[in-house]
């Protein structure tokens, strides 16, 4: 039997057991949950919806209302805070034949090209405007090399055209047409995702680069003027090979 104190002494033994108890209990609930929320929050890949993300994801969700390059992760090429363009519209028409031209739709032949989704973007000085396509290859195709393809044609004394423009009605974008191309250029993604990105731009105002005679030309004049459309054409292709790549799940 236990002296008069005895009693006492046991139970706030107890009690206290009972409390490390419960806080080692508490702490393994919270490390749980932790663990549960941390599982909630991994993406797993799904290889199987990359060749089909063009025909899953909307309109809208593959040419954002606004795009830019995102500076970090913590932002997606869709945010608004990151916007440099503007989406003026989006192309009915996926024909592979009227969305490209000239090598670059001999390019994307020879590979299977299945279809051609354009938008047509302005950017944010309303200065210069640019269309936007998506080249969907067959599953498995090497789309490295449609983009191969159009990096190379950056260095090139004539640049291949690449994108028929996309004009539409009532915006910057209504006078925007073939022979107002000044720069392009391109991207390939590859791996499950069988997709090209292409890109031509121009000025909203219609001004056209530089075609200098003779010797003027022949010693970079016309390059020189073409370099920031082709930048800008190229820019842009690599934002949306960010933002394909983020759409995938």
């Amino acid at each position: 039997m236990p002296g008069p104190g005895g009693g006492r002494t046991a139970r706030k033994v107890f009690g206290t057991v009972l409390a490390v108890f419960g806080a080692l209990g508490m702490l393994g609930g919270g490390a749980l949950a932790q663990h549960a929320y941390g599982n909630s929050r991994q993406q797993v890949p799904n290889d199987a919806y990359g060749p089909v993300l063009w025909q899953n994801e909307g309109a809208a969700s593959l040419f954002p209302a606004t795009i830019g390059e995102p500076p970090d992760y913590r932002f997606q090429a869709s945010d608004r805070k990151v916007a440099q363009w503007s989406r003026m519209g989006i192309s009915e028409d996926t024909s592979c034949d009227k969305g490209l031209s000239g090598k670059t739709r001999e390019t994307a032949r020879k590979l299977g090209c299945k279809a051609v989704l354009r938008a047509t973007y302005v950017d944010l000085t309303g200065e210069m405007v640019a269309t936007v396509a998506i080249v969907v290859l067959p599953k498995g195709t090497p789309a490295q090399e449609l983009g191969e393809y159009l990096d190379e044609q950056s260095t090139a004394d004539v640049p291949d055209a690449a994108v028929v423009p996309l004009q539409v009605p009532g915006t910057l974008a209504a006078k925007w047409q073939s022979d107002r191309r000044n720069g392009m250029g391109g991207t390939g993604l590859g791996g499950d995702l069988p997709y090209a990105i292409a890109v031509t731009t121009g000025a909203v105002d219609g001004r056209r680069t530089s075609n200098l005679p003779g010797d003027f030309g022949d010693y970079g004049g016309n390059e020189e003027d073409r370099q920031p459309w082709m930048d800008a054409a190229k820019a842009l292709s690599d934002t949306f090979h960010t933002h394909i790549q983020n759409l995938e799940r």
